[in-house]
């Protein structure tokens, strides 16, 4: 039952962001009383919480899945990186959620930690690939650390100017921004 609350609550807070979304809408989407609603969650913000690990547990799966094809850590990087730009900020309810814990975070040192946890496993389930790479020869040496940071806020960069240049998020730029981003890490 707390995973189904937590799906349900990540989904409404990526439809109609965090503000507009209440538990009674949460419990009717979950197909539960308010009371079993609270037996789990003691409030919103926990439930927030929730809806963040979840979102988390799903990027993981995914990025993960994303590479498993991978020929080399060199493709494996490529493939990674077009899941990013593909989650983060192609997919509109991800960007939305993210963007939504951003602002959260900026007043809430709980989602705030939260989401410092997500982003310090992103940025060394990053290091690892890019590790990867270059123990191969199929990128430079170079400071990684630097790289995937950039990389990572690149990514930032791009979800926030999707809100005011929506054609950012278009389909057709998954490729361009990639490929930009892969350019990072070949110094």
């Amino acid at each position: 039952m707390p995973a189904k609350l937590a799906k349900c609550a990540f989904e409404l807070f990526a439809d109609n962001g965090f503000a507009k979304v209440n538990l009674d809408q949460i419990a009717e989407r979950a197909g539960v009383t308010k009371g079993s609603l609270y037996w789990h969650y003691k409030n919103k913000q926990a439930l927030i919480l929730a809806a963040c690990e979840y979102y988390y547990a799903i990027w993981h799966v995914s990025a993960n899945k994303s590479i498993k094809s991978a020929d080399d850590p060199f493709d494996a990087l490529r493939k990674l990186l077009v899941f990013s730009v593909n989650s983060c900020v192609i997919d509109q309810r991800n960007r939305l959620f993210t963007t939504g814990i951003f602002m959260l975070m900026q007043e809430d040192e709980d989602v705030k930690k939260s989401w410092s946890k997500f982003y310090d496993d992103v940025r060394n389930f990053y290091l690892e690939v890019v590790e990867q790479a270059q123990a191969r020869g199929l990128l430079k040496e170079g400071d990684k650390t630097q790289s995937v940071n950039l990389m990572l806020e690149a990514i930032e960069g791009l979800k926030l100017r999707a809100g005011f240049e929506p054609h950012v998020s278009a389909s057709k730029e998954r490729k361009t921004i990639a490929e930009g981003l892969l350019r990072i890490f070949q110094g």
